[in-house]
């Protein structure tokens, strides 16, 4: 097996849907944001995380703002993800960044929303949005198996969020140490 050279930098903008995967720390986040600018400069961030009374994620945060600078919007959507994309993908020029996919099913399943038919809706606004998306989420299958129901649910849960996204998307990045490792990339087929 050989790994082909992926540089977010020079790479081409890719097909309409990317899904960017990666463990905790792993770069994912950065390399997404790198892979949306691809698309085009005025760039939508729609943010999943609920920050809450936690001040350890403020400045998580904080600090995801200040890397990505004046030139992002942000639109907060920890549960109503797919009405977001609905609302805001209707510009082929400007593309969507979706940081994360984990946070966002955390938050549905904190709720005890389903994740079933929130996995379903996504799917539907991912294929009729127009814009560019690049979606990034957590690779949590490679650990051990959680004691406790709830964590296992959640990681069963996720990983089937993951598949769906890999197959739904025509470009899929696997974030290991900063490194970009490319899973699939197909150009759009309309």
């Amino acid at each position: 097996m050989s790994i082909l050279p992926f540089d977010p930098e020079t790479a081409p903008p890719g097909p309409r849907l990317t899904l960017v995967l990666g463990g905790a720390r792993s770069g994912k986040s950065r390399l997404a944001e790198r892979l949306v600018l691809r698309h085009g400069a005025q760039a939508l961030y729609v943010a999943t995380a609920e920050v809450g009374e936690d001040g350890e994620m403020a400045e998580r945060v904080e600090a995801h703002r200040a890397r990505r600078g004046a030139g992002w919007t942000t639109v907060e959507a920890p549960m109503s993800l797919p009405v977001a994309l609905m609302a805001h993908g209707g510009d082929a020029q400007r593309p969507i960044l979706v940081d994360c996919l984990t946070l966002w099913l955390s938050n549905l399943m904190l709720a005890d929303r389903p994740e079933e038919p929130a996995i379903a809706a996504l799917e539907g606004a991912l294929r009729n949005v127009r814009s560019p998306v690049v979606l990034v989420s957590n690779e949590v299958g490679q650990g051990i198996v959680p004691m406790e129901a709830l964590s296992r649910r959640f990681r069963d849960a996720q990983g089937v969020l993951n598949q769906r996204m890999a197959t739904l998307c025509g470009r899929v990045v696997l974030c290991a140490a900063g490194l970009p490792l490319v899973l699939k990339d197909l150009p759009d087929l309309e």
